[in-house]
């Protein structure tokens, strides 16, 4: 007979893998496939496209899609048993490269790292430990995501346990492109140095806009009051 722990994480193998035939495909987590468009992420998610928040505008399009999913089931007054709480879907030129998804602590409170990569592996195979030294440059997310706790696929990424203690400790999955990774990290990085570059004239820009808006207010008030004065 399984034990508790075991009926857990076999559930919730089943919450993000859905069916089980799939398993091994690096590429997905649940019906989201890495490389597609916002238009279809929106499409399964039901945020609305011009949701998305503009990270970078050049030298690359990098956006970003964030979806908390219903706590209620769908045609039903009872909670869903949906363990994720929260997901950020990035975008580099529209092409989905990293899913961020974030568990809920009420949902995953009490599971071990073992339960929670028993679940993962049903899905995805068989895990591997991280390395510890850091086999390519991380993106801020992954610096900030806490410890690694379990890898599924090559060095390059595929998809990351995480344990996070930023508020109170929980687990964070994220599933990545790395080659589209690696595209975006380096157009963020050229988009802080345009910024940086390109502040001075943006700033002289910003002040004769001031200057011309304040002209034309005091012009358009002049008009006004000039006609109607009396002394």
């Amino acid at each position: 007979m399984m034990n508790a722990r075991t009926v857990v994480a076999c559930a919730f193998a089943m919450t993000i893998g859905g069916n089980p035939l799939n398993a091994n495909d690096l590429s997905r987590y649940r019906t989201f496939e890495l490389g597609t468009n916002i238009d279809a992420v929106s499409g399964l998610t039901g945020v609305a496209s011009s949701e998305a928040r503009t990270v970078h505008q050049r030298p690359a399009l990098l956006q970003e899609l964030e979806w908390r999913p219903s706590r209620w089931t769908r045609g039903s007054t009872a909670d869903s048993t949906d363990p994720v709480e929260h997901i950020v879907f990035s975008f580099y030129d529209d092409r989905l490269y990293r899913i961020v998804v974030d568990y809920g602590h009420d949902r995953t409170d009490g599971m071990t790292d073992a339960d929670m990569i028993e679940a993962i592996s049903a899905v995805y195979g068989t895990s591997v430990k991280p390395a510890r030294g850091a086999l390519r440059v991380q993106s801020q997310v992954e610096i900030e995501s806490g410890s690694p706790v379990a890898r599924w696929g090559s060095a390059d990424g595929a998809v990351v346990l995480y344990r996070t203690s930023s508020y109170r400790e929980t687990f964070r999955l994220i599933v990545t492109d790395a080659a589209l990774a690696d595209l975006a990290r380096k157009a963020a990085t050229e988009a802080v140095r345009l910024d940086e570059q390109q502040a001075p004239q943006r700033e002289i820009a910003r002040q004769k806009k001031e200057r011309d808006d304040a002209r034309a207010a005091a012009e358009k008030a002049r008009a006004a009051n000039k006609g109607l004065f009396w002394p």
